[in-house]
This record gives structure tokens, C-alpha cells and sequence, in this order.
């Protein structure tokens, strides 16, 4: 009976420690919430002020550009006649009544309001999106959700286009969001569906939703709320109801050409591809048939499953697709799809949140290159990802063991470091699966784009970026390493070198590092996440070095005598030398990424070839490079120096960020002294549990 006692006393000694272990990060973890929220609602801050700055500061004849059409002293709503003579009005004859009245306002007060009210419905979008998520929700994403979702809502390319020319269509998405998720009463839910459809005709599409999902007193509502908005704008302007719905049949038509790329619709993409005539439309019915009764059956099956708001998303998603014209400031849809999951393992889990999130807030040309086999992917890639939210994401339903408990991550344990202090982000873990290759591709891709916008952005004056140019000369002569001049020459005057060199330096620097990169990726991920890291830390170093450094190459150094092999004979009478630097910033030479690149290529091949022989090929990679840079007069050799700067600097971030390279797994890990083996652990803790049951 004492050993009984004792044993108790000892168990709960044992769990009052525990339980204060797990009520300090509890607390912890609440504490970094909060501030992380914080942050978060600063940052919502930020962007509304940033988007009224960005809005109002533009002249009064580019801002809000469609509100001035409407409105404005010659705008459309208040010269007589019919409201699309000029065609520059694209809303229904509903919307114009609506905005009828606010003709009287004075102009710069409206436009400040006009702004203002449209971030208030942004914030209230974000509101009801992030209340309306499927339980159950977390305490940490029921705190975080609403000022990310109105975060993202500000960032998307949509509210972004909205807020430029002062358009409602952020309106019509909020009336069937709150007749989702905020009201109750079937009718009112049918009201507000309604008049959303009265401003924007496809949306009608949610009374079929409203029924299908048991909703039939609001679906019918819904239905007969348009009919009576429709009839009283046909009965106030008849003639401009005729031109909208027959004669532009529901408004097809109107406002910019349907093949331009700001129309992201199926009947776009059509024209887009070649198709026009009676066969495109034959076949724009077709496909917009199939994906109202693809994409409406799968809405249905997740609202019945709980997900109101992905139902709402998708079906959101099929407007966009079969609707005649569905310009970029209609497509907030796309984003409210970010609520699907997909995947069954946890690292996957990510992946379709951040392609919507890229093709929803980036530019197309930032995703995909200009490459012809992409460039019909790039131009609709908003559709793309409509089509996929409507008829293709294999989004998880409730029911399935996955939603909650995806496979877990496969993470691994890092060899520790020669200093104690390393890694200075302990919560970077590291993991030995092999990342998404569609994340890694738009990753790299955005990368890539950012780095050329930057570059392209730097840009200094000719007197500054020559004057840096005279100093790297004379440092060079000082250091008694100013060969460039005599190899430039050297190679002229050898013409299958000099074409080697020109082919070298052009080609080479991109494929060499990608062709690394796509082997490390496929036979040793954990070395690939490591070594893309490295590279990447470099680039952007070397991008603040473009920034604060402008200098100009040898070959761009006027009455120093050097001949550009690359790109021909420069004009120096013109300041910016003709129009090459409209494509580049030909100022952006310090540090070398062409040498610094190449120096990474010959270091991880040094460190992860398995044969002599590919480790002396890598090394011949940075050797050939330098040379072709100093040959071919685009840099200097204290460029390459710069480049080798970064990407030391590259590896030694990645080294102090996340540890060592090596990574060690749990079944190779040597069992220490008196360390039972993980099997022994477990079975222990299964003891440790019935002891104090017991």
C-alpha cells in the first residue's frame, strides 16, 4: 500500500510538472499569436493607406478612370441619350439607375469617398470570407483569418483593378456572401442574390445553387428579385434595355475587345486562339455548358458537405468561365477558392493555396516566361486557374481521414553545427521528401522575375555608373590585375575563340545552374532544398549590390578602347546607347552573377559529385566563365570578385539560418549509451501511461 502511495505521489509530482510545462507554451504560443495578429492588422493598415495614396495622388484624368466615364462632367450618366452610344459604359441598365444619382456629388469628394467605401467593403469581404471558413477552425486561425483574408484581398490583382478605376464589382460578391453566411431569412438571402444578379447578369447562377442545395423560397426569390430590378430599368430606359439585352445580348460586347487579355473568359480564350464565326460560339456554348454542370454538381456535393464557402467559390469560379466577357476586376472568385484542400500529405497542403494565391496577385508575365509552348497558359492563366477551381481540384471532402490528419511531413534531424549559435532559426526544419515541382517551378520563376524587375529598376545615370567604372579601373591597376583590355583584344583577333566565348557567355549561365538544380531535385532533395536556398540568398545580395553600386562594364567605358563581342558596336553619342538598355540594365555588372552563378555550380558539384572526373568538369565551369566575362569586355575582374563575395555569402546565410547541409535520419541515428532504441521508447512511454492510469 506505501509503495501504491509513493508510486502516486511520485505521478503526480510528474504531471503537475508537465502540466506547468504545457501552460507556459500555452501561454507562449498565445503570446506569439497575438503579436503575429498584431502585425497582421498592421500590415491591412499599410495597404489601405498605400492603396488611397497610390489612387488619389494619380491626376484627376487617370484615376478611377471607368467612375469618371460614369459620372463625370461629360460622362455618360449625364449626357442624354442612350447610355452605350460611346460604348464605355459595360454595366446593365440596373447598374446605371443605381449610379444615376450620384451624378450630383462634387467630383473630388466622390473620389475620395468612392475609394474609401470600396476598401470598407474589401474589409468587410474579408470579414464574412474568413467567418464563413469549414469547422472546425482552430483558436489560432479563427484569430489570424480575418486580417490575412483581408490582406490577400488587398494584394489580389482584382481589388487592385477595382480600387484603379472605380468599379462595384466588389459589391456584387459581397451581396451573395452575406446571403450565404450572414442572413438567415430565406427570403432576404433570395433579395440580395437577386440584386447581385441585376448588376452583374451571371451570378443568377447562384439561385440555381440556392436551389440544388434545398434553398428553393430564396432561389425563387432570388429569381424573381432580378426580374423586378430588370423590369424597372426596362420600364425607366427601354431603349438602353433593348441595346443591352438584345442587341448586345446581356451585355456581349460592350467595353474593350472580347479577344484582349483583360478577358478572362472562355469566349476570350476562344477568340484568343484563332476560333471567331459561328463556330466559336457553337463551341463557347458547349464548353460553358459542360462546366456549369461540372462545376455546379461539385459546388452542390461540397455544400453538402459542409463547405458553403468552397461551394460558393466554385460555382463563383464557373461564372467567371461561361460569363461572355469576365474582365480582371470580376475574378475576386478565384481567390476565395484558396479554401480548398488539396492533397493528402501535409507538404502538399500548400500547393494549391499558393498557386492561386501567385496567379491572383502577379502579373502572368512574373509566372510563366515568354516561351511560345507556355505563352496560351500564360495569357489565361486566371481562367486556367477558374477552370481548375470549377472542374479539376480534387478538393478533400470532410469525410475523408485526410482533412484533418494529412500524412505527416517527413522532417529530418540536422548534424549539429561546429558553433553553438547555429542555426540561428532553430523552427526551420529541414525534410528529406522531395518539394512540389509546381512550387519549386513558380518559385523559381517569381524569383527570377523579381530579380529582373530590380535589376532593370536600378538603374543610375551614365555620369555615376562611368565614374564607378573609372574606379574599379584604377583599383585594378593599383592591384596590378587590369588584363581586361589585352584579353578583349587577344580574343578579337582569334575568331573561333571569340565565337566560343559569345556562345559561352550567352548560354551557359542560365542552363548550367538550372540543369543542377533539376538533378539535385530528382536524386537528393534534401541537398536541392539546401543548394536552391544558397543560390537564392546570393541573388538577392548581389540585387542590393545593382542598387546602391551602379557601374559600367568595360565594354560600355568610353575612350578606353574595348570592343563588346556580345552585343555589337554601342553608340556612346547616345546617352542611353541605343535601345538595349530598354531590354536591361546594362549598369548592373558589380557583383558578376555570371561569374558568381558558375562559382556556385562549381562548388556544389565539388561537394556533391560522386566520381573525380565530374568534380574537375564543375571546377572547368567557373574557369571558362570568368573568362568569357573579361573576353568578351562585359565585366571587370573585380566583378567576379564581387560575385564570388555573394555567393560565400550565400552559403554562409544558409549555413547560419538552417545548420549544416547533412542531414541525418532517425533510423541512422547511432543509439547512444543507455538510449533504449525508438521501439524500446515507445513501448516504455505505453508503460509509463498504464502505470498512471493506475
Amino acid at each position: 500500500m506505501e509503495r501504491w502511495e509513493g508510486r502516486r505521489s511520485v505521478t503526480n509530482a510528474d504531471h503537475s510538472v508537465r502540466g506547468g510545462a504545457v501552460a507556459d507554451a500555452m501561454t507562449n504560443t498565445e503570446t506569439r499569436t497575438g503579436l503575429t495578429r498584431a502585425l497582421l492588422w498592421l500590415v491591412v493598415a499599410v495597404l489601405a493607406v498605400r492603396q488611397m495614396a497610390v489612387v488619389l495622388r494619380q491626376p484627376p484624368g487617370e484615376r478611377l478612370t471607368d467612375l469618371e466615364t460614369w459620372i463625370g462632367e461629360n460622362g455618360v450618366l449625364h449626357v442624354t441619350g442612350s447610355l452605350y452610344d460611346s460604348g464605355r459604359f459595360t454595366g446593365t441598365p440596373f447598374a446605371g439607375l443605381v449610379l444615376k444619382p450620384l451624378t450630383a456629388s462634387a467630383e473630388a469628394s466622390l473620389g475620395i469617398a468612392w475609394t474609401f467605401g470600396s476598401l470598407l467593403l474589401v474589409a468587410a469581404l474579408g470579414v464574412v470570407a474568413a467567418r464563413a471558413l469549414p469547422a472546425p477552425v482552430g483558436r489560432r486561425t479563427a484569430l489570424l483569418a480575418v486580417p490575412v483574408a483581408i490582406t490577400l484581398l488587398m494584394l489580389s490583382l482584382p481589388v487592385r483593378n477595382t480600387l484603379h478605376l472605380g468599379q462595384t464589382s466588389i459589391l456584387p460578391v459581397l451581396l451573395v456572401l452575406l446571403a450565404c453566411f450572414v442572413v438567415r431569412d430565406h427570403r432576404l438571402q433570395g433579395v440580395l442574390v437577386g440584386l447581385a444578379a441585376a448588376l452583374q447578369p451571371t451570378l443568377l447562377l447562384f439561385a440555381a445553387l440556392l436551389w440544388l442545395t434545398g434553398k428553393r423560397r430564396a432561389s425563387v426569390t432570388a429569381a424573381a428579385a432580378f426580374a423586378l430590378c430588370t423590369a424597372a430599368a426596362w420600364a425607366a430606359v427601354p431603349k438602353d434595355s433593348w441595346t443591352y439585352w438584345v442587341h448586345h445580348v446581356a451585355g456581349a460586347g460592350l467595353g474593350e475587345r472580347p479577344d484582349s487579355l483583360a478577358n478572362q473568359s472562355l469566349h476570350g480564350a476562344l477568340l484568343r486562339l484563332g476560333f471567331e464565326g459561328p463556330a466559336e460560339i457553337a463551341l463557347f456554348l458547349v464548353l460553358a455548358a459542360a462546366v456549369t454542370v461540372i462545376g455546379v454538381r461539385r459546388a452542390v456535393r461540397y455544400a453538402q458537405d459542409g463547405q458553403l464557402l468552397l461551394a460558393v467559390a466554385v460555382t463563383g469560379c464557373v461564372v467567371v468561365a461561361v460569363s461572355p466577357t469576365a474582365w480582371q476586376h470580376q475574378l475576386l472568385w478565384v481567390l476565395l477558392a484558396v479554401v480548398g484542400k488539396v492533397g493528402k500529405r501535409a507538404s502538399d497542403r500548400l500547393v494549391w493555396p499558393a498557386v492561386v494565391v501567385l496567379v491572383i496577385t502577379l502579373p502572368a508575365k512574373m509566372l510563366l516566361p515568354n516561351v511560345g509552348l507556355v505563352i496560351p497558359v500564360r495569357d489565361n492563366a486566371l481562367l486556367v486557374a477558374a477552370l481548375g477551381a470549377a472542374c479539376f481540384a480534387p478538393f478533400l471532402l470532410r469525410t475523408s481521414p485526410y482533412w484533418q490528419r494529412p500524412v505527416p511531413t517527413d522532417f529530418a534531424k540536422p548534424v549539429a553545427a561546429r558553433w553553438r549559435r547555429v542555426p540561428l532559426l532553430p523552427f526551420w526544419r529541414r525534410v528529406l521528401h522531395r518539394p512540389n515541382l509546381l512550387l519549386e517551378l513558380l518559385l523559381i520563376r517569381v524569383v527570377y522575375s523579381a530579380y529582373a524587375q530590380v535589376r532593370l529598376a536600378a538603374t543610375a545615370g551614365r555620369p555615376l555608373a562611368e565614374e564607378h567604372g573609372r574606379q574599379i579601373h584604377a583599383i585594378e591597376q593599383w592591384l596590378h590585375i587590369d588584363i581586361e583590355l589585352w584579353v578583349n583584344h587577344t580574343v578579337v583577333e582569334i575568331t573561333w575563340l571569340r565565337e566560343f566565348f559569345d556562345y559561352y557567355y550567352s548560354t551557359f549561365h542560365f542552363i548550367v545552374p538550372l540543369t543542377i538544380l533539376g538533378v539535385l531535385y530528382a536524386r537528393r532533395p534534401a541537398d536541392y532544398r539546401w543548394a536552391r536556398t544558397s543560390i537564392g540568398f546570393a541573388t538577392l545580395l548581389a540585387l542590393v549590390g545593382f542598387w546602391l553600386y551602379p557601374l559600367a562594364p568595360p565594354r560600355l567605358m568610353p575612350g578606353l578602347g574595348f570592343i563588346d563581342t556580345v552585343h555589337g558596336v554601342q553608340d556612346f553619342a547616345k546617352p542611353d546607347y541605343g535601345t538595349l538598355t530598354t531590354v536591361t540594365n546594362q549598369y548592373a555588372a558589380m557583383p558578376s552573377l555570371h561569374f558568381g552563378w558558375s562559382l556556385w555550380c562549381g562548388v556544389v558539384i565539388v561537394m556533391l559529385a560522386p566520381r573525380m572526373w565530374m568534380k574537375a568538369l564543375g571546377l572547368l565551369h567557373p574557369l571558362f566563365t570568368i573568362a568569357a566575362i573579361v573576353a568578351t569586355a562585359n565585366h571587370w575582374v573585380l566583378d567576379a570578385a564581387g560575385g564570388a563575395l555573394v555567393v560565400s555569402l550565400g552559403f554562409g546565410l544558409t549555413y547560419l539560418l538552417s545548420g549544416p547541409r547533412k542531414l541525418v535520419t532517425e533510423e541512422k541515428q547511432p543509439a547512444e549509451p543507455g538510449r533504449p532504441e525508438p521501439g524500446a521508447t515507445r513501448a516504455a512511454r505505453r508503460q509509463e501511461s498504464e502505470d498512471a492510469l493506475t
